[in-house]
């Protein structure tokens, strides 16, 4: 029993409980650069496409290599990161994800052939899979629960702006410099924000509180956000009663959690979603710029048409705002919806520029916001024992959806198919993820569930 004079503070309830301060304010901005970087690199082969057909004289098919190398390097990166990160710390797994991020892009700019290229590329791609679920973690755990799928939506917001940050520096960059320049500062950036997370990002304090940390450990970082937080000789982390079957902690962590019943249908459904959107969203980044151009646009234009469809990620902030108000399950299934109807009009508005620019626009709109609140709704729907490796999984078997989203519209422009039957065939997977997720609102578990409690003793 803890001493009279002992004072216990529970870490979840006194984050709930706080302002948002300025030192969460930073891990914000800096996740937010994370995985704006992520999207940059992400996208950047996309809008290089075009040339490298050009300069290196190869079919368009035979992109398809390049094109979803990263997103091979991108699952693995993903299903790998989330265990370690919840076996050894978030900030960890991320110094060491945007590190190889950083050297690998600048490592790709030096590629004399496709295959260096495709090689450099799924390097990137491990980097860049480590590093997404890991910065939609820890913002997430320095997150009140009441504003944490609106902070974390905004957060994530910086992966659609990167990507379109990608295409309209590609417009203006190759022209001047070439392709390679494009690479270059996708690898460059990274490496000067490693030293910037070195000094300045905390490890997860509900991480240290959930592994039984040193409480000096964690009293250091929750003063950060309030003073009162100083007198605090104790620490646990409860992460919430009441769902059926919970997860015990001596139950083990991250996998076990993840697969465990009480969360099965939930990880299935959030799987299928994610993997859907990713049809999707990279069938059409890498693909929409060499489809725009054969069908009579500039390069240039089409380029700056087609950022326009990650661009439109920042309705994503609107959709966490409802979602921590209303039913999260329901509005990100109806985003889906919505995805469908307005992928299929862009096929019907190809050949006439302005509809087809605010058509792209909107359909980006509506397909990002779905998207992008994924992360945050698997955040929580998993508790901090698990939560590392359900959003990493989540992001790691989906990007299987991007890669067959890549080779799906190469298959279908080597049958010859109209546009307009491409952006048809395009909006069934929002149907798809749209049904996943109201299965799971309907018949999965509600989130956060108790896992048991840790505690952090001492002086």
């Amino acid at each position: 029993m803890a001493a009279a004079d002992e004072r216990t503070i529970d870490v979840r309830t006194f984050i709930d409980g706080q302002p948002f301060s300025g030192f969460q304010w930073m891990i914000f901005a800096l996740c937010v650069a994370i995985v704006l970087l992520d999207g940059f690199d992400t996208a950047a082969i996309g809008y290089i496409a075009p040339s490298l057909i050009g300069e290196w004289n190869i079919a368009r098919p035979d992109l398809a290599p390049v094109l979803s190398a990263a997103l091979f390097g991108l699952a693995g990166g993903a299903l790998c990161s989330g265990p370690l990160a919840d076996r050894f710390g978030r900030k960890l797994v991320l110094l060491a994800a945007v590190a190889v991020m950083g050297v690998a892009s600048l490592a790709a700019a030096f590629s004399h052939d496709l295959t260096a290229l495709v090689i450099w590329r799924f390097v990137t791609g491990l980097g860049l899979g480590a590093a997404m679920p890991n910065a939609v973690t820890l913002t997430a755990e320095y997150c009140p629960e009441k504003r944490r799928a609106l902070v974390t939506n905004t957060m994530f917001c910086g992966f659609p702006l990167g990507a379109a940050v990608g295409g309209f520096v590609a417009a203006w960059m190759i022209p001047h410099f070439g392709w390679r320049s494009v690479l270059a500062a996708g690898g460059v950036v990274p490496l000067v924000l490693v030293v910037l997370m070195a000094l300045l990002l905390p490890e997860s304090v509900r991480h240290l509180a959930s592994h039984g940390a040193p409480a000096e450990k964690i009293r250091r970082i929750l003063s950060r956000i309030s003073a009162s937080a100083r007198t605090a000789t104790r620490f646990v982390l409860d992460e919430g009663a009441g769902a059926a079957a919970p997860v015990k902690a001596s139950a083990g962590r991250g996998i076990a959690v993840v697969f465990s019943g009480h969360y099965l249908l939930g990880t299935l459904c959030l799987w299928v979603a994610y993997f859907m959107g990713l049809v999707i969203f990279y069938g059409l980044i890498n693909w929409m710029p060499i489809i725009l151009r054969d069908s009579g646009i500039s390069p240039t234009q089409a380029t700056l048409i087609s950022a326009l469809f990650p661009l439109g990620g920042f309705g994503a902030i609107l959709t966490g705002w409802l979602m921590d108000r209303f039913q999260a399950d329901r509005v990100v299934a109806l985003g889906f919806l919505l995805t469908a109807g307005a992928v299929y009009v862009i096929g019907q508005a190809v050949g006439q520029v302005g509809p087809l620019t605010l058509t792209v626009f909107v359909a980006g709109t509506v397909m990002n916001t779905a998207q992008s609140s994924l992360p945050a709704l698997a955040a929580m729907f998993y508790p901090t024992q698990g939560r590392a490796t359900g959003v990493a999984w989540m992001l790691g078997v989906g990007r299987f959806g991007g890669i067959a989203g890549s080779f799906l519209v190469a298959e279908l422009g080597r049958r010859a198919l109209g546009v307009e039957t491409v952006f048809l065939v395009m909006a069934v997977p929002a149907l798809i993820a749209a049904a996943a997720i109201f299965i799971k609102a309907a018949l999965g578990p509600r989130p956060d569930a108790a896992v048991g409690r840790a505690v952090s003793l001492g002086h």
